[in-house]
C-alpha cells in the first residue's frame, strides 16, 4: 500500500488549488477519502504541487486541510511549495491583493522550517520515474544541479537547497520579471510554455516530470501557448485539465487546472500507479 515506504499504490498528483477548499475536498472524496472524516484510503498517497493559496475564497481552509493531513497521515500527504507559498517564506517577490492572516502564514513557515513542505518528490511507476515540482525543473537549472540522472536524485538535490539557498530555488523567470524567458528559471517560477518545455526541446529529458503553476494550453481561451511544432506533441485531457508533451527521453505533464476566483468546472488529480520514492 502506498502509505508504506517503497510499496506500490495510487499516487494522486493534485494541481494548484488556489484557495478552493471545497473543490479540493470534493476531489479527495472522489479519490476515496472518507466523506465524513476526510481520512485518505490506505492505498492512496497525495502529492500536492503547491499554490494552495490565493484567488479562491478560502485559503485559510485549504492550508488547514493540508495541515490536518500532514499531522494525521504524514506518509500519505506530500506537500510541495509553490510561488504563492514562497511569498510568505522571505521577502515578497510580487504584489498580491490578498494577504493571508498571520496564523496561516505561520503554518506555512513552520512547514518550511521543519521540512514538511518540500520542493520536489519523485514517483516511480512501471512506465517511468517522474519528478514532481511546482513549476518544473528547467534544463538550465538541472545543469546547475549537477545534471542528476534520475528523478530521485533530482528531488533530493532540490530538497537539499531548501532553507539554505531559497533565493536560488525561488529564482524567477519572465512571468515575474517581464523580461525574456530565463531557461534556468527556478522550480517554483518556470513558465511551461516559454521556459520549461522549449528549454527541454534542445536536450534529452533524463526523466519525465509533472508540474503545476502554468500550462502550455490556455484552458479558458482554448488555445495553445506554444508553437505548432510543440502543440502537435501535446495530448490534452480536457476533462481532467491535464496536458502531456512528449519529448525525446520522456514526457512533461502539466496539471494546473487554472482555477481563478471560481474553481474550474471540470478538473482531476493525475493518478499514477506506483510509489513516492524516498
Amino acid at each position: 500500500m502506498s502509505g508504506e515506504p517503497g510499496a506500490d499504490g495510487r499516487v494522486a498528483v493534485v494541481g494548484d488549488v488556489g484557495g478552493h477548499r471545497e473543490a479540493l475536498a470534493a476531489e479527495l472524496v472522489r479519490l476515496g477519502a472518507d466523506p465524513a472524516t476526510g481520512r485518505l484510503p490506505d492505498d492512496l498517497t497525495v502529492v500536492q504541487v503547491g499554490d494552495l493559496v490565493h484567488r479562491g475564497p478560502d485559503s485559510a481552509g485549504v492550508v488547514a486541510l493540508a495541515d490536518h493531513y500532514l499531522r494525521t497521515q504524514p506518509r500519505q500527504w506530500v506537500q510541495l511549495v509553490g510561488n504563492h507559498e514562497a511569498q510568505y517564506l522571505g521577502e515578497p517577490l510580487f504584489d498580491w491583493p490578498e494577504r493571508l492572516d498571520p496564523d496561516v502564514r505561520e503554518v506555512l513557515r513552520r512547514w518550511w522550517a521543519d521540512g514538511a513542505m518540500r520542493v520536489a518528490a519523485a514517483v516511480g511507476t512501471d512506465e517511468d520515474e517522474l519528478l514532481v515540482t511546482h513549476a518544473g525543473l528547467t534544463a538550465g537549472f538541472w545543469a546547475e544541479l549537477g545534471a542528476p540522472a534520475d528523478a530521485t536524485a533530482a528531488a533530493a538535490g532540490l530538497d537539499a537547497l531548501a532553507g539554505r539557498e531559497d533565493a536560488t530555488l525561488f529564482r524567477p523567470g519572465h512571468m515575474l520579471t517581464g523580461r525574456r524567458p530565463h531557461r534556468a528559471a527556478g522550480p517554483v517560477w518556470a513558465a511551461a510554455a516559454t521556459e520549461l518545455v522549449p528549454g527541454w526541446v534542445e536536450h534529452v529529458l533524463p526523466f519525465s516530470q509533472v508540474h503545476g503553476h502554468s500550462s502550455v494550453y490556455d484552458w479558458s481561451q482554448e488555445e495553445f501557448r506554444v508553437p505548432p511544432e510543440l502543440a502537435v506533441r501535446t495530448h490534452l485531457d480536457v476533462t481532467a485539465r491535464h496536458e502531456t508533451t512528449r519529448l525525446v527521453g520522456g514526457r512533461l505533464v502539466g496539471v494546473d487546472p487554472g482555477h481563478g476566483r471560481r474553481a474550474a468546472s471540470s478538473w482531476r488529480a493525475l493518478v499514477l500507479t506506483g510509489r513516492v520514492t524516498p
